[in-house]
């Protein structure tokens, strides 16, 4: 078969890092572009960040697009305090050699599902959804064309992560999260319900360690700074492992299981701001609009990801 075309739209963030490097080393995936959106950090760090990650994976083939640098209506919001001041604290790697591509993410995003056939080409957000509603709104008619969406955000049973409420990738941009969901567009949510399931353990980091790859080494470092927030904050063994089940789901989507149920949005409240309002028990008559994943074998995730990474 040939390959399934993605496009990365990402905010990097370590573990967005991880699940490039993961879709870089897999030839199921032909990565037509990475699209860089304000998250975790501002977009000037984000956009540096995607083609530092490229250039370590040996591919400066992928052209990284620049894109929307705050929400569609809100104050940005970003992460520093997990990520650390660049977004891949952890180990330090020189300011990338590779340009930014010309075209402004949101209209790269339309150029490429327009220009692929229909039915071909699937929408990979690992941040804030701003630059994929902008590219909706834009540009309607790409929604019929798109094979579908695979995202990391939300929660249900795990709640939130930056207020009581809210997933952070989806209290950043609400509204853009909103238009999403109700885009009609076939969706698959990867939440912290499933993430939280995905727990770096110190074994498997010391197998990555163990590579001694230039690669290995750097995602080892990355890694062991990123989980030190997330021990911490929950009290676990090790940190989730967020934006590579993304790209772990379009390798081995029998590693994951969930429910067809209705996702919606709040944009109203101060209180529940970002809320992912998941109907996982059905207890409306809302149409169910979204795949929302609630399990994963963790053991064969990282086994895949182990050996994915060996590859680079």
């Amino acid at each position: 078969m040939p390959p399934r075309k993605i496009i990365i739209d990402t905010d990097p963030g370590q573990d967005d890092a991880v699940a490039i490097l993961l879709a870089l080393a897999s030839p199921e995936l032909e990565v037509l572009a990475i699209t860089a959106v304000a998250g975790n950090v501002p977009l000037d760090r984000t956009s540096r960040n995607a083609r530092v990650i490229c250039e370590l994976a040996g591919r400066r083939d992928v052209a990284v697009h620049e894109g929307c640098d705050a929400p569609m209506k809100r104050t940005l919001v970003t992460a520093e305090h997990v990520h650390g001041k660049t977004g891949l604290d952890g180990y330090d790697l020189p300011d990338p050699s590779m340009p930014v591509a010309d075209l402004h993410a949101v209209e790269a995003i339309i150029h490429h599902i327009r220009r692929e056939p229909p039915g071909t080409v699937t929408l990979c957000p690992l941040g804030p959804l701003t630059n994929v509603a902008t590219a909706l709104e834009r540009a309607p008619d790409i929604a019929e064309r798109l094979a579908g969406i695979v995202l990391m955000g939300g929660a249900y049973f795990e709640v939130g992560n930056v207020t009581p409420a809210a997933e952070f990738n989806i209290y950043v941009d609400p509204e853009a999260a909103d238009i999403v969901m109700k885009s009609g567009i076939d969706i698959t949510i990867l939440p912290l319900d499933v993430t939280h399931k995905a727990l770096i353990t110190s074994e498997w980091l010391a197998e990555v360690a163990a590579l001694d790859t230039p690669v290995a080494r750097v995602v080892s470092a990355w890694l062991d700074f990123y989980e030190r927030f997330d021990v911490e904050k929950y009290g676990g063994a090790g940190g989730p492992l967020h934006d590579p089940c993304v790209i772990a789901w379009l390798l081995k989507p029998e590693l994951f299981s969930g429910k067809h149920i209705n996702v919606e949005i709040e944009t109203q409240s101060a209180l529940t701001r970002g809320m992912t309002v998941a109907d996982w028990w059905g207890v409306t008559d809302r149409s169910p609009n979204a795949t929302f994943i609630g399990e994963v074998d963790a053991k064969g995730f990282f086994d895949l990801l182990l050996e994915r990474l060996a590859r680079l």
